[in-house]
C-alpha cells in the first residue's frame, strides 16, 4: 500500500515528508471552478475531495491525500491575483483586518471504498500596511500565485500581526489532522506528532506559536 499525495503544491510536499512516511507526488487532474452559493469551507471541502478521487482510478489499492486551501474575507473567496496591481489591491483589503483560511483533506482509499474529509480553519489578523510596505512586497514577486497575494512561511509572515489555530493549515497542509487520518486508516507514522509541534520544524512556525 502506498501513500499517494495529490497535490503539486511544493508548501504540502515538504509539510507531508515531517511526518516521516514515504509517499508519491501525482498532479491531480482536477478542475478547480468555484461554485456560486457554496460556503468557502465546502468549497474546499469539496475541492480536497475532488483532488483525491481524480486519482482513484490510477491508484485503487492506495491511500490518496488530497488537499485545498482557501482564503476567505467578508464570506468572499480571494483568489490568486492577476499581477502586481491585483496583489497590491488584495493586500489594502487585508491591511489591518481579519481573515480566514480554510484548508481541508480529504482521504480516498478507494479499494475499501473510504472516503473521509475533515477541514481546518485558521484566523489571522495582518497588520496595517502603508502604501509603501505594500508596494515592496509585491516587488518580492513572493505573493505570485498564491491566494490572497501573500506566504504566510515567507517574508509575508512579516505581514500578520496573529493567528489563532493551526499553522501547517495556514500553510496548507494541517499536519494534525493528516496523522490522525492516517493513523486511522492504516497508514503507520513513526513520527511524534505532539512533538512535531513542539519543535515546529518549518519556515516561520515557530514565530507564529
Amino acid at each position: 500500500m502506498r501513500l499517494i499525495l495529490a497535490s503539486t503544491s511544493p508548501r504540502r510536499k515538504e509539510l507531508l515528508a515531517l511526518l516521516g512516511f514515504p509517499f508519491e507526488v501525482v498532479a491531480p487532474a482536477f478542475d478547480e471552478t468555484v461554485r456560486k452559493g457554496l460556503a468557502p469551507e465546502e468549497q474546499a471541502r469539496s475541492f480536497a475531495l475532488g483532488k483525491a478521487r481524480s486519482c482513484a482510478a490510477q491508484f485503487p489499492h492506495d491511500v490518496i491525500l488530497g488537499s485545498d486551501t482557501l482564503i476567505s474575507i467578508d464570506d468572499e473567496i480571494l483568489g490568486k491575483p492577476a499581477d502586481a496591481r491585483d496583489a497590491a489591491s488584495m493586500l489594502r483589503r487585508l491591511s489591518g483586518r481579519l481573515h480566514l483560511i480554510h484548508t481541508s483533506v480529504a482521504l480516498v482509499r478507494p479499494a475499501g471504498g473510504v472516503e473521509e474529509v475533515g477541514l481546518e480553519t485558521v484566523r489571522v489578523r495582518m497588520k496595517p500596511l502603508g502604501d509603501g510596505e505594500i508596494e515592496t512586497y509585491v516587488r518580492t514577486g513572493e505573493g505570485s500565485g498564491k491566494a490572497g497575494a501573500y506566504s504566510i512561511q515567507g517574508v509575508g509572515g512579516g505581514l500578520i500581526d496573529g493567528i489563532e489555530g493551526d499553522y501547517t493549515a495556514a500553510v496548507g497542509l494541517p499536519l494534525r489532522l493528516v496523522a490522525d487520518f492516517l493513523r486511522t486508516h492504516g497508514v503507520p507514522l513513526s513520527v511524534d506528532i505532539a512533538h512535531l509541534y513542539q519543535t515546529k520544524p518549518f519556515s516561520n512556525w515557530a514565530h507564529f506559536a
